[in-house]
């Protein structure tokens, strides 16, 4: 039932009342300015109620007010940043429950950038990751259907399903000519974040592939057995990493730094500057590593790689991060529905910003030893990692030893260590 314009206006003030009552308690300034800022506010909000009108009288079917609303809400978001989301009461739900029980799905994180649905980062070992999906890949179409313009979390709900399902994905891969069509089955997610062994010369290699709960307590476990067989140096691969949950990054940080060194901090506009330091002493914190990052390490992981080379803990060996390291804060409202709202960012202990800005493309963790690597050996270098049981019941590579490609991060960063050529912890 449409809405009559006596009617729309005591809808739009009682809408817009708690909005400016707001404004008004915030204001700090003199009177004659906050009356000045209140009456230019007045007048841009009355666009919004211009439009709403004109759409509840003259647009060609019937919208209800709650369906414009939210359209609305979800525009003014948008203008904002790829993270910051108003999410329905069924998406806030879905949110918040995301965690808990399995689901299907396909292994991968994903974002809104430039209105396209975009990859962060596969998930190793998942059915994305084994089909060569790589961060940066905008997801075109799913199921034959465009996603441009599509919700986040509509995107989720289309791309998970039940384990064993089969979902057609179109995608476009950075500098390909024509995109590529994935037919990927659905499996049930399950994330082994830590990995550990031996390499030659007993330099240990650790692989987190994401920072959860018992990320730190995994870790700790793979360094210790590593230390029982004479471990001499580390390579910590968080490459393809889309990161988690900040404590579980911290706490990895302070394994290799002690002295209550600053490991990030945390700024807003409206909130106050927030440190997490290390521990007195680490347990690692004299052990010579080379951490390997790519454009799939994201958050977490660029937490990580950013402390310790700003303390010349580490040398950082890959390409430059992907950029994402800012705070969201889900902000119930008054509905049922939520605004998950970007409110901080995450800065490296020497001040620099993570997150990555969409107009200057700066931002992210630069490393001291730059590797590019063509898609084609990132695919490879993927498989090579997937692991089958062989006769003797060992574990190996899928990919035959004759058709391996050479994983030139890890090699100069085993080079670097033998040749102790790391930087000196200050």
């Amino acid at each position: 039932m449409l809405i009559n314009r006596k009617n729309w206006k005591v809808f739009v003030f009682c809408i817009l009342f708690g909005s400016f009552l707001t404004l008004i308690m915030q204001k700090i300034s003199p009177l004659r300015a906050a009356s000045s800022d209140l009456d230019k506010t007045l007048q841009q909000m009355q666009i919004l109620t211009e439009i709403f009108d004109y759409i509840q009288q003259n647009y060609v079917v019937e919208k209800s007010a709650k369906e414009i609303i939210q359209g609305a809400a979800h525009g003014m978001v948008r203008t904002l940043d790829p993270f910051s989301q108003y999410l329905e009461p069924e998406s806030l739900k879905e949110m918040q429950s995301e965690t808990e029980g399995q689901f299907g799905g396909l292994g991968i994180r994903i974002q809104m950038r430039n209105d396209w649905l975009t990859v962060m980062t596969p998930i190793p070992d998942t059915p994305a990751y084994r089909a060569g999906v790589l961060p940066g890949d905008i997801i075109v179409r799913i199921e034959g259907e465009s996603t441009q313009g599509i919700t986040l979390m509509d995107a989720i709900r289309k791309l998970r399903g039940e384990p064993g399902t089969q979902v057609k994905i179109t995608i476009v891969h950075e500098g390909a000519k024509e995109p590529q069509e994935f037919t990927i089955t659905r499996e049930v997610i399950k994330i082994e974040s830590v990995r550990g062994r031996l390499l030659e010369d007993r330099i240990g290699y650790v692989q987190i592939t994401e920072f959860t709960a018992s990320t730190d307590k995994d870790l700790t476990r793979n360094l210790q057995k590593l230390s029982q067989d004479g471990l001499n140096g580390l390579v910590l691969d968080l490459r393809n990493n889309p990161g988690g949950l900040l404590n579980s990054a911290v706490s990895v940080s302070k394994q290799f730094l002690g002295n209550n060194k600053l490991i990030v901090y945390t700024q807003g506009r409206k909130s106050s500057r927030v440190e997490y330091r290390s521990e007195n002493k680490a347990p690692y914190e004299k052990l010579p590593m080379v951490i390997l990052v790519n454009e799939g390490s994201a958050s977490g992981s660029e937490i990580v790689a950013g402390a310790l080379q700003d303390h010349h803990r580490a040398l950082i060996v890959g390409a430059t991060t992907y950029g994402k390291a800012s705070v969201q804060s889900v902000i119930p409202l008054t509905d049922g529905s939520g605004l998950r709202l970007t409110t901080a960012k995450y800065y490296t202990p020497l001040g620099r910003a993570i997150q990555r800005e969409e107009k200057t493309g700066k931002g992210g963790i630069v490393p001291d030893i730059p590797i590019l690597v063509n898609r084609d050996v990132e695919v490879k270098l993927r498989q090579q990692q997937e692991n089958v049981y062989g006769k003797d019941r060992t574990t190996q590579s899928v990919i035959k030893k004759e058709e391996q490609v050479k994983d030139e991060a890890l090699l100069r960063a085993i080079e670097f260590l033998k040749a102790n050529k790391i930087l000196t912890p200050t």
